[in-house]
């Protein structure tokens, strides 16, 4: 078999792949793609549709790096190619660079050095804090984070971290206290670092009003990705002095060598150094090299980013519950707020199969747009296991009402469904503790109501003010019950509801709460 090292690697992963193969070297052996059974790259080469159409005898992928948005996945996954990243090769050298920041925050380091090349020995001006006994707050606690913990222990710190999608076993294990909402960070931080994933719920996390929450004198870190930090926000935070400083790694546009703090004398910057090591550099290659070694030796690839479809003689039962089971665990997260422990029941006929297809879409919905990788049908489990989440599977050959039934419970939040018709289209049967039948669309808000005449009303009312179009809607309420503030609303649209409507209708007369979820 011959493989092909499309862009440079370190030593270790060419002499790993020459030990099982023939191996060449260099982006200009790509005009004959078709003689290759696997291919490394890294982040320059463009392995697009047609690329794979020549490549007629390809069968592996391995990407030197975390990212695979320069391969075409889907086409790939049809071609029978799998393709495969490696994820752990710099999150070490991520939580290494965030504590070689804290320390130079804490020390003006970059500054003192700067004052003293410069011909000046200010040594008063340039007094540090220790970190002994300072707390650190940490907002993202997966593998990053949690290694930035382990070494800020090192040094005597108190850590603190928000993370609603991590187990709180994992907080125990590791010894660090679980704050049940950022605010609860920004409370106590004399330290804090961000770690969370780049989603629209994620952006500009770092804003005014969470800087005003925080401690007078904090000092902030961004090692992650620079959209998480309003850095208008930021700037204002540490012209009033309410930051004392800040290290920032990442930016919003890069590159970029001009911005309003580069400035600033209590602002440290790097140019996305975070993943920049020799050793990173060299672990990316030899974990890409291993994996493609895995796929044409008939090995396990365990960093796969793609699967096989379902087998044949399960796809006829399986295959329509894979989305259910994916948006039936978006939902219940949604609805819940966080991910602790994820019960799945499943009922029916769909029970007399292997369902880990199914636990696997579960997972996808619920940690998808929660974690710092991206999640898969391959990675999922590991992911859920690394973050303390407990995952339990129940079957029962029998449901009540419908031939078969799915139930997903989050942190005792319990959504339902199943698939109707020939179509087999997904609804959504139970959620806030009551039962409904609802097709299944990508956009959904859930309301808790006081049960009385015109609420449905004053939902569509603000709807429509606000040009979002509602597509569905169900109601309901168990009349044996004595609580009339138990009525439930769920309504589907064609587009998002953006969280201030919901807002504006949770906080009305008569409503309790409000939720959007999006599919």
């Amino acid at each position: 078999m011959k493989v092909l090292v499309a862009e440079k690697i370190g030593v270790s992963g060419v002499e790993l792949l020459r030990r099982h193969f023939d191996v060449d070297e260099g982006a200009e052996h790509l005009e004959h793609i078709e003689d290759y059974d696997g291919l490394i790259i890294r982040s320059a080469t463009k392995v697009t549709a047609e690329v794979l159409a020549k490549a007629t005898n390809l069968k592996a992928i391995g990407r030197a790096g975390v990212g695979v948005d320069n391969v075409d996945v889907e086409e790939a996954t049809k071609r029978g190619i799998v393709v495969a990243n490696a994820p752990q090769s710099n999150v070490v050298t991520a939580a290494e660079h965030t504590m070689a920041l804290l320390l130079a925050l804490a020390r003006n380091i970059p500054q003192a050095h700067a004052s003293l090349t410069g011909g000046r020995w200010e040594r008063s001006k340039f007094s540090g804090v220790e970190l002994m006994d300072k707390t650190l707050g940490i907002l993202g606690f997966g593998r990053i984070g949690q290694l930035v913990a382990h070494r800020a222990q090192g040094f005597g710190m108190r850590v603190v971290a928000y993370d609603p999608f991590v187990g709180a076993d994992r907080y125990r294990e590791l010894g660090v206290e679980q704050a049940a909402t950022s605010d609860d960070v920004y409370a106590v931080a004399d330290f804090i670092t961000i770690h969370l994933p780049k989603t629209p719920e994620t952006e500009n996390w770092l804003n005014a009003d969470a800087f005003a929450k925080m401690k007078d004198g904090v000092r902030v870190l961004n090692v992650a990705r620079g959209p998480l930090v309003d850095d208008a926000a930021l700037q204002a935070a540490l012209d009033s002095g309410k930051v004392a400083g800040a290290a920032l790694d990442v930016f919003r546009e890069e590159p970029i060598t001009e911005h309003p703090l580069f400035g600033y004398p209590n602002v440290i910057v790097t140019p996305h150094l975070g993943a920049s090591t020799r050793e990173a550099t060299d672990r990316a290659g030899y974990q890409a090299a291993e994996q493609v070694v895995a796929a044409l030796t008939g090995g396990s690839v365990t960093t796969a980013v793609n699967v096989p479809a379902v087998a044949a003689e399960d796809l006829e039962v399986l295959g329509p519950f894979l989305p259910l089971c994916r948006a039936l665990g978006r939902i219940a997260v949604g609805l819940s707020g966080g991910l602790g422990a994820l019960n799945i029941e499943y009922l029916g006929r769909v029970a007399e199969r292997d369902v880990r297809p199914l636990t696997v879409a579960v997972l996808l919905g619920a940690l998808s747009g929660h974690t710092e990788d991206e999640v898969n049908e391959v990675n999922a489990p590991a992911i859920a296991a690394e973050r303390g989440i407990e995952v339990v599977e129940s079957k029962r050959t029998h449901a009540r009402d419908f031939s078969d039934l799915v139930r997903v419970t989050v942190n005792g939040t319990r959504v339902a469904g199943t698939v109707l018709g020939r179509r087999n289209r997904p609804h959504l049967l139970e959620a806030v503790g009551q039962r409904f039948n609802l097709e299944l669309q990508d956009h959904l808000a859930f309301f808790r109501y006081r049960d009385q005449p015109g609420m449905i009303g004053r939902v569509g009312t603000v709807f429509g003010e606000h040009g979002v179009n509602i597509v569905s809607a169900a109601v309901g309420l168990d009349p044996e019950t004595a609580d009339t503030q138990a009525a439930v609303m769920v309504v589907t649209t064609d587009g998002p509801v953006p969280e201030e409507i919901v807002e504006q209708i949770a906080a009305s007369e008569g409503f309790v709460s409000g939720t959007a979820v999006s599919l």
